[in-house]
């Protein structure tokens, strides 16, 4: 097995933000542990605690995303934003999410697709999060004066399932292929056993990442799409294409 490449050390935090105890890992949790393992700084973010959830009580899925925060090697913070299934993009919810972001100070923030045809607090809490996160950067909003602006370098949308990923936008694959890191996500991901009762969601998405892995000519690989046209300072930061010429 390949080691992981250490993080450069001005590559800054990452700050991972999800409606619902499980997004994340379900979402982008072979990135979390991919990026905690190369010894960069994550913190996830939950904005509620499932409470309206077919399966599992709120303190059940409170202890699962616990358990899966550890597995990964990430921080967790749980806000409230209104609750599961009621999230609204209110300015009062910019200013907590903004507010995150001055206090954590992350190089990126990571977020749902603003895809609508998913379930509605992801694609709220996306635009809620890109929204944030330009605020969190203009020194004269009042209720943030007391923290110092901070500009993050991306705000990059991950999708919680395969209907949440754009249509309209080229992805950015990112190789998840490292055997410590696919078992660290799988192990995430299974932590929320109160949410297999109906699909057994960590082999579905083992299976997305295979199938997304294939387009890209590697094991395991998660697509991301920046909110920005991302700037380099060299070709060679390019990486390959996906198409194989």
């Amino acid at each position: 097995m390949k080691p992981t490449p250490k993080s450069p050390p001005d590559a800054g935090s990452v700050l991972v933000f999800g409606a619902h105890p499980d997004d994340i890992e379900f979402g982008c949790g072979g990135i979390v542990a991919q990026e905690t393992q190369s010894g960069r700084q994550v913190r996830l973010i939950v904005c509620s605690r499932g409470e309206s959830g077919t399966h599992g009580t709120p303190a059940i899925r409170t202890r699962e995303a616990r358990q899966a925060a550890a597995l990964l090697g990430a921080e967790l913070t749980f806000i409230d934003l209104g609750g599961d299934a009621h999230f609204e993009p209110t300015v009062a919810n910019r200013i907590a999410i903004a507010k995150l972001i001055r206090t954590h100070r992350p190089s990126v923030v990571m977020a749902p697709t603003l895809v609508e045809n998913q379930h509605p607090d992801h694609a709220i809490l996306g635009r809620l999060v890109r929204d944030a996160a330009r605020l969190a950067r203009f020194g004269g909003v009042k209720e943030l004066k007391r923290l110092p602006a901070h500009a993050v370098q991306q705000v990059i949308y991950y999708a919680v399932s395969a209907d949440a990923e754009p249509r309209d936008q080229v992805p950015v694959y990112l190789d998840v292929s490292a055997e410590a890191v696919a078992s660290a996500w799988a192990a995430a991901m299974r932590a929320h056993a109160s949410q297999a009762q109906t699909r057994s969601y960590a082999e579905f998405q083992l299976a997305r990442a295979a199938v997304n892995g294939q387009r890209c000519g590697v094991k395991l690989a998660i697509p991301l799409f920046p909110n920005d046209a991302l700037v380099l300072e060299s070709l060679a930061a390019l990486g390959r294409g996906a198409r194989r010429y």
